[in-house]
């Protein structure tokens, strides 16, 4: 790694770290560039050269997460491919970041952006199993994603009433008989 790439890591994560600082001040709606890249005490041509705008900010963070997540969290038997246990225990972690996120303009760009990246997942996951579905495999990705942020939103507008280990299990009890239905045993029929 050479010089340039350090100070480009470097400045990302002071971007990074300042964005998530306001977010939990502020509420993502009321962040402007302005205080994000005065909190980081980068100039705002740096900002640019990284991210379009806050938004892009938000979803590269987002997908640092679950790249994180996902390399984190031990191989699961379902879907190894799909980080549910590990985004359920981060949330649940950060529930004060996320509650504030439901009830703003940002869980919008949030859950389109989550359901985009897990069906993404999904789908290569699923490709690289080999196995043959009824189903399109982006139709299932994406009920899969789709399914797993409406349980992840109520989860939040409820309090986290269950533990992130009972809201995994749940989820992918809900799946397991959609996966496996959808599944075709025979291919030559």
């Amino acid at each position: 790694m050479d010089k340039h790439d350090r100070r480009s890591q470097r400045t990302r994560q002071l971007l990074s770290t300042a964005f998530v600082q306001l977010l939990r001040e502020k509420g993502y709606s009321a962040i402007t560039v302005s205080n994000i890249i005065e909190r980081a005490d980068v100039g705002r041509s740096t900002f640019y050269s990284h991210y379009r705008d806050k938004d892009d900010l938000f979803v590269s963070e987002l997908d640092r997460v679950i790249e994180v997540l996902g390399n984190r969290i031990p191989m699961q038997k379902e879907m190894p491919f799909f980080p549910s246990l590990g985004l359920f225990r981060h949330i649940g972690e950060e529930y004060e970041l996320y509650k504030a996120l439901v009830w703003t303009p940002g869980i919008d760009l949030l859950i389109k952006h989550l359901q985009t990246s897990l069906r993404q997942r999904v789908e290569q996951g699923f490709h690289q199993t080999g196995r043959v579905f009824e189903i399109p495999i982006p139709i299932l990705a994406n009920f899969i994603a789709g399914s797993f942020v409406t349980l992840l939103k109520w989860w939040l507008e409820n309090k986290m009433i269950y533990s992130p280990d009972q809201m995994d299990e749940m989820f992918k009890n809900l799946i397991r008989s959609s996966i496996e239905a959808r599944y075709q045993k025979d291919h030559t029929t």
